[in-house]
């Protein structure tokens, strides 16, 4: 495996950054703008390593992930996600395709959904009042390490 090879090392960097947002909003109820930003950030760089061309590919990737991030903007205007966890799933969203993308965010509604009913049965049983804060990047982070195990699985092949 060659290792200097972007293709290689960024999925990597990506599954760390994931591990990182959803102990950090399992702990915290919070996402760091800057995990966010790096993940962003570091989107183009893994199009250069897949020798994506600027258009369409490039273009429409940016586009889905608009789409997308504009979607869970409206969920958190609704008051039904976190900021960060808006800004995951945007950031997320420019490093997919759209096949893989919709994939993630089905696993992604499933694990948040489970979640939910474990934190709710958690303060149920402890009788706890008040509102449920749901860490929604728990979730995030399990369908984004189980969608990009895709690219780091593929290179030991």
């Amino acid at each position: 495996m060659d290792w200097i090879n972007p293709a290689a090392f960024l999925p990597v960097v990506l599954a760390v950054l994931l591990l990182s947002c959803g102990i950090e909003d399992a702990r915290h109820r919070t996402i760091a703008n800057w995990k966010n930003g790096v993940i962003a950030a570091l989107a183009p760089f893994w199009w250069w390593s897949l020798g994506l061309a600027w258009w369409p590919d490039i273009a429409l990737q940016v586009s889905i992930a608009f789409i997308v991030f504009a979607f869970f903007v409206g969920a958190f205007a609704l008051g039904q996600m976190g900021g960060g966890d808006v800004k995951l799933i945007g950031a997320l969203a420019l490093w997919f395709p759209w096949g893989t993308l919709l994939s993630l965010l089905v696993v992604m509604s499933l694990v948040g959904g489970l979640v939910t009913l474990v934190i709710a049965a958690e303060r149920w049983w402890r009788s706890a009042k008040g509102p449920v804060e749901v860490p929604y990047g728990v979730a995030i982070a399990i369908a984004g390490l189980i969608a990009v195990r895709e690219p780091l699985l593929n290179q030991f092949a």
